[in-house]
């Protein structure tokens, strides 16, 4: 598995080098995690170049996403490759130095950029008592299709019935989630 996974992260690597004009393969943001406090989190590179700046106008101009989370169906600042990587969350592999550093966890919460995390009510805030996930809840859930509400609603019925049965399953149905890539863009 192990294997698999570093043979696979090695290719999505060649990939995103080969089929951008320079830049690097990784792309580090900051996130908040366990208690609010911020951390690097890894993926591979699935956007153009600064496109942090591109993404801040087109927010004003249309978001597809959950009210607060900035999502686009055909985002302009995606390359060809990072459409591929997004469907089926490969972009996401790199999240394992997350989990090996103790930043992140295998199951939990997706970790939120400071704007929508200043977007919590104080229910919402419980988000932040367990270690944010690489999977979780809302990602076997129906993703990016969710409402802002529901996304974080879920996650805090995750918090509160947190099991380690309950995250097999979600590990379980993670499988399913990525091969269909519903919901994911």
């Amino acid at each position: 598995m192990v294997g698999g996974a570093s043979g696979r992260s090695i290719g999505l690597a060649l990939a995103v080098k080969l089929t951008s004009r320079g830049g690097p393969v990784f792309y580090k943001h900051e996130r908040i995690g366990l208690g609010g406090k911020p951390f690097e989190v890894y993926r591979f590179r699935s956007m153009v170049l600064n496109a942090d700046k591109l993404v801040d106008a087109l927010f004003e101009q249309s978001n597809e996403g959950n009210d607060v989370q900035f999502k686009r169906k055909r985002d302009p600042c995606v390359t060809r490759v990072g459409v591929v990587m997004r469907r089926f969350s490969l972009d996401e592999l790199p999240q394992l130095f997350n989990v090996l550093d103790g930043s992140m966890s295998l199951v939990g919460p997706r970790p939120h950029v400071t704007r929508e995390v200043e977007q919590y009510g104080f229910d919402m805030r419980r988000r932040l008592l367990v270690k944010p996930g690489i999977t979780g809840l809302w990602q076997v859930s129906g993703r990016s299709d969710l409402s802002w509400d529901d996304s974080v609603r879920i996650d805090v019925r995750y918090v509160e019935n947190w099991t380690l049965t309950f995250d097999l399953m979600i590990l379980w149905k993670t499988f399913g989630a990525v091969l269909r890539g519903s919901g994911a863009y």
